[in-house]
């Protein structure tokens, strides 16, 4: 029985480039589901559909509070699977159809309805979008610290998987342009419903390749399943983990970023920059995104010389500064110069964030002999979910107060143009800070980051040889 499973899930211990090509696909399907989501839904609902801010806003709390049940719970499950293809393959394969189809529903509400209908549909849709994605995300990711080992191979594989992921990114910004010219305009409603057709197609394709090229789990972590802790138990000990809670104050810090900044854009845009065609917008964007590929390998030299903890935060402070200009720019040009340097700093928090994570697991490891990947990247995912709290708490706090509650494109104030400019640089830069804060306390790193490294060689080489005694 140890046999058949060593030959279906065993991968040769330096995983090949096809391989992290093969993983870094699925990075194509989840940030295109998922930056859809965050980009799009909001624009959609607040302005085609007419849901006022404060219905929105209830919506995305109820969706917060299903994550905090979901993601944690989905995490044990997962680390508690055990099948002869693995412990997080089944449940990518499960998630992909549901999740092409819930891409297609959320842009796809009854439009005539009555408000309290289409709010319901809302919160519903969100919800069951999440726990698709969920059951893709999160064991995609956790499969990442398990196949990827040596340091040097994760390094390679991260840079192979955020050059896909920013791929990803231009695609989900640029691909509805190609269909809708205003992005705020009801007359486009139908073409949502096709822009939502096409990501479905797209995300099945990069599933696919991930299904067939992908690295299969390590034949050392196979019995890891009998040890994973109860669920409190993996709650109570993320939870106590100093790393782990420190790492998590700087992912709400740049996941609030990575949630307002896009969501705010076709708003921005549109009244501050006086952009009418919305693949010039989409231009804006995708502009961030390409430099931010560009840097990738920059930030790749950088992590291998001082390391995850100090590029983060010099990362950080890169994104800092490309916000500020963004306050008083008035029209396109000015944006082009602008959103150039957004994205040096942002692909630098990109590449840092699974590295960063995955030491914490192998910290843990160290610790208690196991690997829990799934319980503390649900529990990882329930704190990202918090930032869109207060992502919305915060649109929400701004559009009621100069006077937008509702949608109404014909009445531009000033006090409106402020909030607009205040939501794309004063909110984000101080998540920024706080998360270079989060950062700077952050313990694994230095001697006790090499301590956890040497000790888990040690301890793999052990469960190997038990396993295939």
């Amino acid at each position: 029985m140890v046999k058949q499973s060593m030959a279906l899930i065993e991968e040769p211990s330096k995983p090949r480039f096809l391989n992290m090509l093969g993983y870094g696909f699925a990075q194509l399907s989840d940030t295109l589901a998922y930056q859809s989501f965050t980009v799009y839904v909001f624009t959609f609902y607040y302005t085609i559909v007419n849901l006022d801010i404060n219905y929105i806003t209830l919506g995305f709390v109820i969706w917060s509070f299903w994550n905090s049940f979901n993601d944690p719970l989905m995490g044990y499950i997962s680390d508690r699977t055990h099948t002869k293809w693995g412990r997080r393959r089944p449940y990518i394969l499960m998630s992909m159809i549901p999740l092409a189809v819930t891409m297609v529903l959320l842009f796809t509400p009854p439009i005539s309805a009555s408000t309290p209908i289409k709010l319901t549909y809302f919160i519903v849709i969100i919800c069951i979008f999440e726990l698709f994605y969920t059951m893709f995300n999160l064991n995609h990711t956790c499969m990442f610290p398990e196949v990827f080992l040596e340091p040097e191979n994760r390094i390679k594989a991260m840079n192979i998987k955020q050059i896909i992921g920013i791929f990803a990114l231009i695609i989900a910004f640029l691909l509805p342009t190609f269909f809708i010219k205003d992005l705020t305009d009801p007359s486009y409603f139908s073409m949502y419903g096709i822009v939502g057709i096409v990501i479905g197609i797209i995300v099945i394709i990069g599933i696919i390749f991930f299904l067939l090229w992908a690295p299969r789990e390590k034949v050392e972590f196979s019995q890891d399943y009998k040890k994973a802790p109860s669920f409190w138990k993996t709650l109570s000990i993320a939870v106590k983990n100093k790393s782990f809670m420190w790492f998590n104050v700087v992912e709400i810090s740049n996941w609030y970023v990575f949630g307002i900044l896009p969501t705010i854009v076709p708003l921005f845009g549109k009244f501050v920059l006086h952009i009418e065609d919305s693949f010039l917008l989409g231009l804006l964007l995708g502009e961030a995104f390409i430099t931010g590929a560009l840097f990738i390998n920059v930030w790749k030299i950088i992590v291998k010389k001082i390391g995850p903890r100090k590029t983060w935060m010099i990362s950080q402070f890169c994104w800092i500064l490309s916000l500020v200009p963004l306050f008083f720019i008035v029209n396109f040009m000015q944006g082009v110069i602008c959103f150039a340097f957004i994205g040096i700093g942002l692909s630098g928090s990109m590449i840092n964030i699974d590295l960063v994570l995955g030491d914490i697991v192998d910290e843990d490891e160290y610790v208690t002999g196991s690997r829990s990947e799934g319980g503390y990247w649900g529990v990882t995912a329930f704190f990202m979910r918090l930032s869109v709290i207060l992502v919305f708490l915060s649109i929400s706090l701004i559009l009621n107060s100069v006077g937008w509650k509702v949608f109404e494109p014909t009445t531009i104030t000033p006090k409106i143009l402020l909030g607009l400019r205040l939501l794309m640089t004063a909110f984000p830069m101080t998540f920024l800070i706080i998360g270079i804060l989060g950062m700077y306390f952050y313990p694994l790193h230095g001697n006790r980051l090499k301590e956890v490294r040497d000790g888990l060689k040690q301890l793999h080489s052990e469960k190997k040889a038990r396993i295939t005694r």
